[in-house]
């Protein structure tokens, strides 16, 4: 049972890895079905190309196709991304846990900038002042270096 969630969501995710069948997903996701040239309208790929990718969709589970005379109709289905979405939720709580922990800690002992930087100031030993590095001082431009010529083909 865990491997067969786990192939799916590898075939999701690797159909999700693709920008095109990601725009083609957002476009199916703003109607209930397209037909398949409807989908392929707005890009700039041959029609063969795109039914590549629409196959790619279909066999993640992603879409759904239905044929009715000539006309193939697809429409978005959505339960692999509602498993992939559980996946990602896992790692969301993650980082969300470690934000919140990350954020009591700085609001457990505040700083006041103004305060930090005049206490940093104070505390710093006085320097003696140094030269000018060799950085600083500017640059000045070296004459160009070139070899003789070489050799002539005499013809």
């Amino acid at each position: 049972m865990v491997k067969l969630q786990e192939e799916v969501l590898d075939r999701t995710f690797a159909a999700l890895s693709d920008p095109t069948r990601r725009a083609l997903l957002a476009r199916l996701g703003d109607r209930e079905s397209l037909s398949v040239s409807e989908l392929a309208q707005p890009f700039s790929m041959s029609l063969p190309a795109i039914m590549k990718h629409l196959d790619v969709l279909s066999d993640a589970g992603l879409i759904a196709r239905e044929k009715t005379g000539r006309t193939v109709a697809c429409r978005l289905t959505a339960q692999p991304m509602e498993q992939a979405m559980d996946w990602l939720n896992r790692y969301q709580r993650f980082w969300s846990d470690a934000l919140d922990r990350l954020a009591a800690f700085v609001e457990e002992d505040p700083w006041p900038p103004s305060q930090a930087l005049s206490s940093q100031a104070s505390a710093m030993p006085s320097l003696p002042s140094a030269p000018a590095s060799r950085s600083s001082a500017g640059s000045t431009r070296r004459p160009k270096k070139s070899t003789p010529r070489g050799p002539t083909r005499k013809g």
